[in-house]
């Protein structure tokens, strides 16, 4: 039972991109405080850009992030184009999604099996997983494997892309080489339903706190890039409304802003993706979705993690439809000519940890005058926030110990997937 009395100070969360910390402070049996800040210098990519030549900033905003450099790139190329009216040929978006999968799943994976479950099997690590469940790590790692083989080919290695460029590619995969991927992402469905099957076993916490999901909408695919913005709660706007979606503000405790729109905070990621656009995923995706009992609008923070494998089933199926139609592809046309245009616009993508916004102002020149960039883990800072303190007070209820809020609470952070040090972009 918890004493009367605690603090918890948790300095810096464990498996978890960045530094962030969460306290919680019990007196008489009831919560005084409960904080989660990040703690990360901040580091001025937007001031970075500003004078900077268009077609060189999406080499620069990659390196925001190691995990999500493709979506960052594309986020800028998407913003640029838009401003200075460049449209990219078909076969060029076709490979830009495709690389946007091989980020998500190689993402996903990569919480999910390595970050996340050991949290619902009580390791402190995934090394004593090793040794208990060699045959779920492994498959962890091809999944992981095949994501990065994606990245690799589409946009020319694994991280820091370099063939995503202003008006489309600059190189096309090899038709042999599309081939062998398809071979290998074939290859991995067999580990996605082992995942299933071992996430089935796992106990989630029974919690939720109704919040607001934000994600990008089309109205017909599931999207990861570009469409409008849109929210659980009817507030639908367009791309270039992003400052109207995101109204960020800044807490002293933290060097990370925190964002809200219709509530005190909202949610962006897998689970606000699947909670506006369940309709579009594929069938074997809403399947497994179906198996865990996970239908919209579902308000518990853990099932982020259930959602991310939902969505590896639909990028792994999707992933091959593209290939095929890659295959199909002459691929002649992969780049857009393009002349600078005095203009400005939004850039928004699904990152895997939720929607991401660039926006660029460039000159008739092409040189770029304003950036600004609002990230996933922005976003859901104040969720997370919010949710500690309603998880401690459903503990104290329930009578955990101390060590069980600890766990639980470091549990519900992990379960956004934050990146902190994106976050302080």
């Amino acid at each position: 039972m918890t004493k009367v009395d605690c603090n918890i100070d948790v300095h810096h969360l464990t498996r978890v991109e960045g530094h962030g910390n969460i306290h919680i402070t019990i007196q008489e049996g009831k919560l005084v405080d409960a904080t989660w800040a990040v703690v990360e210098t901040p580091r001025f990519f937007e001031m970075m850009v500003r004078g900077m030549s268009a077609e060189r900033v999406p080499f620069l905003t990659s390196r925001i992030c190691g995990i999500c450099s493709i979506s960052h790139s594309l986020a800028s190329i998407r913003s640029l184009e838009r401003a200075m009216e460049i449209t990219a040929p078909p076969s060029a978006e076709k490979i830009r999604l495709l690389a946007m999968h091989g980020e998500t799943l190689q993402s996903h994976a990569l919480h999910l099996f390595f970050l996340a479950i050991p949290d619902f099997v009580n390791t402190p690590n995934v090394l004593p997983l090793i040794k208990s469940h060699p045959d779920i790590v492994q498959s962890g790692l091809r999944l992981k494997e095949a994501g990065n083989a994606i990245s690799a080919l589409t946009t020319g290695r694994c991280t820091h892309p370099v063939s995503l460029v202003l008006g489309g590619v600059s190189k096309a995969p090899e038709k042999r080489e599309l081939s062998a991927l398809r071979q290998q992402l074939e290859g991995v469905l067999p580990d996605l339903d082992a995942a299933r099957d071992f996430c089935a076993t796992l106990s989630i916490p029974d919690f939720e706190r109704e919040t607001e999901f934000v994600s990008l909408y089309n109205g017909s695919t599931y999207p990861f890039i570009g469409g409008d913005l849109y929210s659980t709660d009817g507030i639908r706007k367009d791309e270039n409304d992003y400052l109207d979606m995101t109204n960020e503000y800044k807490e002293e405790f933290t060097t990370s802003k925190f964002t809200k729109l219709s509530r005190e905070s909202f949610a962006a990621g897998a689970l606000a993706r699947f909670n506006n656009n369940h309709v579009f995923l594929h069938p074997e995706a809403k399947e497994t979705a179906s198996a865990f009992g996970l239908v919209p609008v579902n308000h518990n923070p853990f099932m982020n993690n259930i959602a991310q494998l939902v969505e590896c089933y639909h990028i792994v199926h999707d992933a091959i439809a593209l290939i095929d139609a890659l295959l199909d592809d002459p691929l002649e046309k992969l780049k857009a000519a393009w002349t600078p245009k005095a203009g400005k616009a939004t850039g928004a993508v699904e990152a895997p940890r939720g929607i991401l916004y660039h926006h660029m102002e460039v000159d008739d020149t092409g040189k770029v005058l304003k950036g600004d960039c609002i990230i996933p883990t922005t976003q859901n800072n104040a969720n997370i926030h919010l949710d500690l303190s309603a998880l401690v007070r459903q503990a104290l209820e329930e009578e955990k110990t101390d060590k069980e809020i600890q766990q639980l609470c470091e549990m519900i952070v992990r379960s956004y997937d934050p990146c902190i040090s994106c976050s302080v972009h």
